[in-house]
């Protein structure tokens, strides 16, 4: 195991094996100039430093899928953290000063290591399915499970419950 992933106090990983309940099926890869040593924590970090240089590809059974996406969409990707642990099921990250279950944080280490991220389409060619992208933080190579739209009519944080 490398060190980016050492088990550190208060950790505790899951115990047997992972069940096989589904099959995904990759569209594409992620490219990025990011590896896996130096890729950002997040599209905050990323942008940060310029964005990683990402794009999509998408393989050619999947290419008409692009059909109606233009340039300046926001894009939600969902994609497979590929190189993630899947076993840790609490975890201590360097910036917290207690562990905290996995569902409680945004790392790519968990069950399944499905990452999401919003982002701007900046161009697309459906031919060649290479679609550019303002900034990602995955490693490149990176498998790409889906494509969506973002939708301001849709995609936004229902209002506070009134206090009774």
């Amino acid at each position: 195991m490398s060190d980016r992933f050492a088990r550190r106090p208060g950790e505790r990983t899951l115990e047997g094996p992972l069940s096989e309940d589904a099959a995904l099926t990759f569209i594409g890869a992620i490219r990025s100039d990011w590896r896996l040593d130096d890729c950002p924590k997040n599209l905050r970090q990323s942008r940060d430093r310029g964005g990683g240089n990402p794009r999509l590809e998408i393989a050619a059974p999947f290419r008409p899928g692009l059909e109606g996406l233009s340039a300046g969409d926001a894009l939600v990707l969902v994609y497979w953290m590929d190189r993630a642990p899947r076993d840790l099921i609490r975890q201590k990250p360097r910036h917290r000063d207690t562990p905290a279950g996995t569902f409680a944080l945004r790392s790519p280490a968990r069950p399944n290591p499905l990452a999401l991220a919003v982002v701007r389409c900046l161009s697309l060619d459906v031919d060649t399915g290479v679609v550019r992208i303002d900034a990602i933080d995955a490693a490149d190579g990176t498998p790409l499970v889906d494509i969506k739209p973002w939708l301001p009519s849709v995609d936004v944080l229902p209002a506070p419950d009134p206090v009774s």
